[in-house]
């Protein structure tokens, strides 16, 4: 039984699935590039960017956010992607940034208010009686401290905060860092129902195997580079992910299961 949601999900995407597409993307850190003509697409579902710490996956997520300049043409449903975070949040895109960073001095219901601040007061007040319809422990605990609670509740909050914005793209970066395994399954099994429900999920995530597990796709990126992507099932099979990421050779890739990223 979920812990946190036990009902469909209804803020977000409903049925407009949306897609984004990348192209040529370049990003970093001053005169540091870390991501070179990255090119990838996103489609209605759950996708997961894998890679090794220092790849550029975290990187990937805060250009596409605003949160760092980025070259390159990014589309959302064939429309140009903002560069700056208000608008992108307008346009139907929302992160939830790794580590969290939520408000600890304010209480689970104000750091959920804090998402809708884009939507007037009525509809802010109708998405945050949804979020707590999808999220009951939530209304359970809507009065206290966002800094008193464990970590796994915190990104339940967080999660929640992000679809306050009724997201048709989610972005999600290392959700099950330092949680418990229990906790790291219902949170990706959440993030799959989301995508279910019609939000598309983008998520970064070291935990390759679980993530694999939930996605319908899946890109490998090294360096700021894509090595291989594929239908998630067939790159949990890859030789190449199998022995670099889950630490067995013991499978080898079916011919034409995934593809070297160009």
């Amino acid at each position: 039984m979920m812990y946190w949601s036990e009902t469909p999900f209804e803020l977000g995407g409903g049925t407009r699935h949306a897609q984004l597409h990348v192209s040529g993307l370049g990003a970093g850190y001053g005169a540091f590039r870390v991501l070179r003509k990255l090119s990838l697409e996103v489609r209605p579902g759950l996708t997961v960017i894998l890679g090794p710490n220092g790849a550029g996956k975290t990187t990937l997520l805060r250009a596409l956010n605003g949160l760092l300049a980025r070259q390159g043409e990014v589309l959302l449903d064939g429309q140009p992607l903002p560069h700056k975070t208000d608008a992108i949040v307008r346009a139907g895109v929302a992160l939830v940034p790794e580590g969290r960073q939520l408000f600890p001095q304010l209480t689970v219901q104000e750091n959920l208010e804090l998402g809708g601040w884009l939507a007037n007061k009525a509809e802010r007040a109708r998405r945050l009686e949804q979020v707590l319809a999808d999220f009951p422990k939530l209304r359970e605990r809507s009065r206290q401290l966002a800094g008193t609670m464990s970590g796994g509740e915190q990104q339940m909050v967080a999660v929640a905060r992000a679809l306050m914005s009724a997201p048709r793209l989610l972005m999600l970066d290392e959700p099950s860092l330092g949680l418990a395994p229990r906790m790291v399954d219902e949170l990706l099994a959440i993030a799959r129902r989301i995508a279910d429900a019609g939000t598309t999920v983008l998520m970064v995530e070291q935990n390759v195997k679980k993530a694999l597990a939930v996605a319908d796709r899946g890109y490998v990126l090294e360096r700021g580079a894509l090595v291989a992507s594929g239908a998630a099932k067939l790159l949990a099979r890859s030789s190449v992910v199998r022995e670099a990421y889950l630490g067995t050779g013991e499978s080898k890739t079916e011919p034409g299961a995934v593809a070297p990223a160009r």
